[in-house]
């Protein structure tokens, strides 16, 4: 059975002990998989459940939050993807001026040993936590001699002598390279999400669009041909608008995707949208007509680039149980 939980404190989650992975896990890149999936094999061999620990916001976007790093993933989708790759539990843990506080000493004995029961600790290269950073690999394996657990970290995944990275992603998705990000994340990139009502201004202008609000720091912004999942049995072509609409003074950003040829109603349906190629950035025009122009410009060009021959993979390949939370 999949269980979320969302606090350090709390009573014994597992009586007989678990086998945990640490990581923030943004995007669940190529390395974060191979994290992940040594740390289920080793649960799967000793006869004990998966834990995968995370935070959410990202300690690097409670300690920034008037210049928040870009995000990759929302926390719903890691949560699926990570259940996805074989985890039992996912502890999404709040990070607030708490446990920020909270000491590596205190995290471990309070957490990973009071709460979670841990037999084994497994992390990234250079990983560090607790308080100002304080804790790494070497404090997990000094505190495990004496309290049960054992704590080793895997080994940095490369790809082309260059390691992988979420940084390395969001730069290459900031230069409109989807290739060398499918290659880092081991798929395409794609945002996925609920259809929300927007504020309806595509289908005046004859451009109704399936719209997913991003409520954190995109990675991207601009104008990108792309697919649509979860429409019908195959990827849906379309063009698609993902930034702070500036034409229309918009704030908050909102991927919108137009559907072409689509006759439908999709609001509250979960789609994914896969980005496929960028077109443009994003443009304030003087006018809706000038803005109209553009986008019957872009529909056009998107149109030839995702020809019937072309057959994407799909974005999710790694999470097949992502059904299942929704």
């Amino acid at each position: 059975m999949s269980r979320l939980f969302r606090d350090v404190d709390g009573g014994r989650l597992f009586p007989h002990g678990s086998v945990v992975c640490i990581g923030a896990f943004d995007g669940l890149h190529a390395g974060h998989r191979a994290l992940v999936r040594h740390a289920v094999a080793r649960a799967q061999a000793a006869g004990l459940p998966a834990v995968a620990l995370t935070f959410e916001p990202l300690p690097r976007e409670f300690f920034a939050r008037d210049n928040p790093p870009p995000r990759l993933t929302l926390a719903r989708t890691k949560v699926e993807g990570l259940h996805g790759l074989g985890v039992e539990s996912v502890g999404l843990l709040r990070f607030n001026a708490a446990l920020s506080a909270m000491s590596a000493e205190d995290f471990v004995s309070t957490l990973l040993v009071g709460r979670l029961g841990a037999r084994e600790v497994w992390i990234g290269p250079d990983f560090r936590f607790g308080h100002r950073r304080g804790g790494d690999l070497a404090l997990l394996q000094r505190l495990g001699a004496g309290l049960g657990f054992s704590a080793a970290a895997i080994e940095p995944v490369h790809l082309h002598d260059e390691r992988v990275s979420s940084t390395r992603i969001r730069d290459a998705l900031r230069r409109g390279d989807f290739n060398a990000a499918e290659r880092l994340l081991g798929r395409p990139y794609a945002i996925d999400g609920r259809v929300v009502r927007g504020k309806q201004l595509g289908r005046t202008l004859g451009f109704p669009t399936a719209n997913l609000r991003f409520p954190k720091t995109p990675a991207l912004s601009g104008i990108y041909a792309t697919w649509v999942h979860g429409v019908g049995d195959r990827p849906w072509p379309s063009v698609s608008s993902f930034g702070t609409r500036p034409t229309v003074d918009g704030v908050e950003p909102l991927l919108e995707a137009h559907l072409f040829d689509f006759d439908g109603d999709l609001y509250g349906r979960h789609i994914e949208v896969e980005f496929v190629a960028k077109l443009r950035d994003e443009l304030k025009f003087p006018d809706l007509s000038s803005l109209t122009e553009q986008m019957q410009r872009d529909a056009e060009t998107a149109r030839n680039m995702l020809i019937p021959e072309q057959e994407p993979a799909h974005p999710c390949a790694d999470f097949p149980n992502k059904a299942a939370y929704r």
